[in-house]
């Protein structure tokens, strides 16, 4: 039988009529395309600038601003009760979004690049020296002001538009290089996420944060029970996540731990796989033989066929792990719709000529703007080299300094951590405005740089660079 011989036939969207072969194919063919997620995230930022500056600009702010209250009886959540639109999706859709980064993070730390400590050094080391430095760059254009803590915006480095572009420089890059590069952006991640949860918490409501721990250690409790109801994980992890937002931390911290606590291994050992489902199969084989015409209202044994076909179908599904079933999930909806809609929230900037040439000149724009174009190449490529001066660690195979540099330039792509960060740290527009254009101006920079840096500066790498291998990055543009 050919391998490629499908067993069943294709589902509506992969067939060959001509509403899914003229318009989903190529869509879900785009969709693969590992910076489709950040040209998502860019045509709702365009979307945001372009209505912001409309003749009909104002509506665009008074829909963000629009509260939603949500009462049960006479009885209102603190915080939820009070949430805009703007913040229903910061603080609510975006979840999803850190649910899916806690996942990789997950992952990596646990089966992958970061889970040997000799691998992870060179990364961890050059993610911190990548963010530290960008603060330091922040607070000395911004220090003693009001605008003095954002010094975390130009801290964050965008997973799915770093590797995006790092995979248009092709062969040039080494495999090595782009390894290097998705650790660095998960660590870089972690650190975000850590800063978020302990300098962005104005009051802390200690009831509501031992509620959210008593929920995740019965979480924990219930995977190590053996319970398996995605219903019974779904409630739960709505009730966590409410404690996290009433608790005064951000609620996107709940997301986070909650993948932290989802397991990488799946309920049925895969090496079995095969053996089990044999098995389940021949016994349907004794109710259907394929020689045998079976009446179709022979209820007993579509019965017993019934419950086996279901044995089968749990068997495949809890193969894959809860922690891939669930990336699989919600990838798609983090990468094509949480994100863009939180850029079309986010983005959106007024501007004119005089506005424009006025922020370009606050010492927020440039703090951040020489944060990340400035301070993530120097501080990612220069840990990396006192790392390796050190023997802390080495640098990846076929990967020069000549690519760390380029790899340090895509480091200061910030865009959605970046800008999230940023509507945390101001409720002043002029401020949140300022640093939205240093994040534009210094991301497009810094990703133009890179790709040419890596794409025409350079020798090709002698490594032989397959299509398997090229698909190792493939898993961080879901995140």
């Amino acid at each position: 039988m050919n391998p490629r011989e499908p067993l069943l036939p294709p589902p509506w969207p992969e067939s060959g009529r001509f509403v899914p072969r003229t318009f989903v194919q190529p869509v879900l063919q785009f969709m693969r395309y590992e910076a489709a997620g950040g040209i998502f995230m860019i045509m709702g930022a365009v979307a945001a600038i372009i209505w912001a500056n409309s003749s009909f600009g104002d509506t665009y702010f008074d829909v963000l601003n629009t509260h939603i209250e949500i009462t049960f009886g006479g009885f209102k959540f603190h915080h939820l009760s009070e949430l805009t639109v703007q913040e229903w999706i910061n603080d609510v859709l975006m979840v999803i979004f850190f649910f899916v980064v806690g996942l990789e993070i997950k992952r990596e730390l646990v089966i992958g690049e970061l889970r040997d400590p000799r691998a992870a050094a060179l990364p961890a080391v050059a993610a911190l020296g990548g963010m530290v430095l960008p603060a330091l760059i922040y607070t000395a254009f911004n220090a003693g002001t009001e605008a003095s803590g954002g010094w975390a915006i130009p801290m964050a480095t965008d997973i799915a538009f770093a590797v995006g572009v790092v995979s248009m420089a092709g062969r040039r890059v080494p495999i090595g290089a782009k390894l290097f590069l998705l650790a660095l952006a998960i660590v870089d991640d972690l650190g975000a996420i850590l800063v978020i949860a302990l300098f962005y918490t104005d009051e802390l409501a200690f009831g509501w944060l031992v509620g959210a721990v008593v929920g995740l250690l019965v979480m924990y409790a219930m995977q190590r029970g053996g319970i398996r109801s995605s219903l019974s994980y779904l409630i739960l992890g709505i009730g966590i996540w409410l404690a996290v937002l009433e608790s005064g931390i951000h609620a996107t911290v709940a997301g986070v731990a909650i993948a932290f606590i989802t397991p990488v291994r799946s309920y049925f050992d895969p090496s079995k796989f095969v053996p089990r489902a044999t098995t389940v199969v021949d016994r349907i084989g004794e109710y259907l033989p394929p020689d045998k015409q079976v009446a179709l209202d022979d209820h007993r044994t579509m019965a017993r066929v019934s419950v086996l076909l279901e044995d089968l179908k749990r068997l495949s599904h809890e193969t894959i792990s809860p922690l891939d079933r669930l990336e699989q999930i919600l990838s798609p909806w983090a990468s094509y719709v949480v994100v863009p809609l939180f850029a079309l929230a986010n983005a959106g900037v007024v501007l004119d000529a005089g506005s424009l040439g006025s922020l370009a000149t606050q010492p927020v724009t440039l703090g951040v703007a020489v944060g990340l174009l400035v301070g993530k190449v120097v501080g990612v490529v220069g840990a990396a080299w006192l790392a390796v001066r050190l023997g802390l660690g080495r640098l990846p195979a076929a990967t020069t300094w000549h690519h760390m540099i380029g790899v340090g330039f895509l480091a200061g792509i910030g865009f959605t951590v970046a800008l999230f960060v940023a509507a945390l740290s101001f409720t002043d527009p002029t401020l949140a405005d300022s640093a939205k254009l240093g994040i534009f101006a210094a991301s497009l920079v810094a990703g133009l740089v890179g790709f040419l840096w890596l794409r025409y500066t350079g020798t090709d790498p002698d490594t032989d660079q397959t299509d398997e291998h090229l698909g190792a990055t493939d898993q961080a543009s879901r995140a």
